[in-house]
């Protein structure tokens, strides 16, 4: 009871603020509901802070609830059909995943850019934007700050690739006979699931398709949505392995491993068993909706937290990693579906 009411005024707020947030960013998916609770936040943040009493709710949604996101998110995973349709992408996947990485690497060595927000952005770029991030976050324990300024990085570059890609397929000559190519392209090469969707629909409006590109972009995306596992498991290993080698001191796997990552597996599983059971997937479609909003909640929660002038002044270098990382998974998709006679 302690805790709830602690955290009750502040979760209240974030959920408040969360409604509106997920009405408007459905009308205009190419923004998203977590973008405009993040900017929100950011926006009320100066009123919030005076009302000390909102502060412990706010932090126990920028946290745990962002958590509680990413566990539902598994119920919109059903894992046999994603890994039959989704294995002809597989080789792309993986080779633009670790493109993205790379880079995050490579920039934060050479451009000084704080690890934790290269990390953020490299993974955010290469896998699936917002939720990657927030599943990432608390693994390597990111400040509000970093998250939202990794957010933000994905959010440009959302809205570039999804205004952009369809006109830049018509120019470098995708068919427009069936949406594969274009479909295969948008799920490697843009970041969230939002601007996915628009892009792929987009081409489908264009040459007619029907759903074929948005199918099998959707498809492509919730593959890629998979690296979430193994990612955020190594990245809980090698943060184990560092803290032991500062401190001297032996660090358990178990403090730092994410455990939310395994009820995540654990969801994805119950739905691909009842669904191979024959249980419609509409029945799991309120759990993945609850999860888009506790995500809204969680970018609300953030953006009361972050500080607007810190965020600007230090925006240059992250934006040129995400540059630099949407422009390389660009590039590495388009050369594999040429080799791969995809394209």
């Amino acid at each position: 009871m302690d805790l709830i009411r602690k955290n009750m005024s502040g979760v209240l707020l974030c959920g408040a603020l969360a409604v509106p947030a997920a009405v408007v960013g459905k009308m205009f998916p190419v923004i998203g509901g977590p973008v405009l609770a993040i900017i929100a936040g950011m926006l009320l943040a100066p009123l919030v802070k005076r009302q000390a009493s909102f502060a412990p709710g706010i932090k126990y949604t920028s946290k745990k609830i962002l958590q509680y996101a990413v566990v539902l998110l598994g119920f919109g995973m059903n894992l046999k059909v994603v890994m039959e349709t989704g294995a002809q992408s597989l080789p792309i996947i993986v080779c633009t995943i670790a493109t993205s990485l790379v880079i995050a690497y490579a920039l934060h060595r050479a451009a000084n850019i704080p690890g934790k927000i290269s990390t953020l952005i490299g993974v955010g770029s290469s896998i699936c934007g917002g939720s990657a991030i927030a599943a990432t976050a608390p693994v390597i324990a990111a400040d509000d700050d970093e998250v939202a300024q990794a957010i933000s990085v994905i959010f440009l570059f959302n809205i570039l690739a999804a205004l952009i890609f369809p006109a830049f397929g018509t120019a470098i000559g995708f068919s427009g006979e069936t949406g594969e190519a274009f479909g295969i392209f948008a799920g490697t090469a843009v970041n969230d699931t939002s601007s996915v969707t628009a892009a792929a629909s987009t081409w489908d409006s264009i040459y007619h398709l029907g759903s074929q590109t948005l199918d099998k972009a959707v498809t492509v995306k919730l593959t890629r949505t998979l690296a979430i596992i193994p990612i955020t498991l190594a990245l809980a290993l090698f943060r184990s392995r560092k803290a032991e080698g500062t401190n001297g001191e032996r660090v358990s796997v178990r403090q730092s491993f994410p455990f939310f990552i395994l009820f995540f597996i654990g969801a994805s599983l119950i739905t691909t068993v009842a669904m191979s059971a024959g249980v419609s997937a509409d029945a799991f479609a309120p759990l993945k909706e609850l999860s888009k909003f506790f995500i809204i909640m969680a970018m609300g929660a953030i953006g009361f937290n972050t500080d607007v002038v810190k965020l600007v002044k230090s925006g240059a270098k992250p934006i040129l990693l995400g540059f630099s990382c949407w422009v390389g998974i660009t590039v590495v998709s388009l050369i594999l579906q040429h080799v791969m006679g995809i394209w």
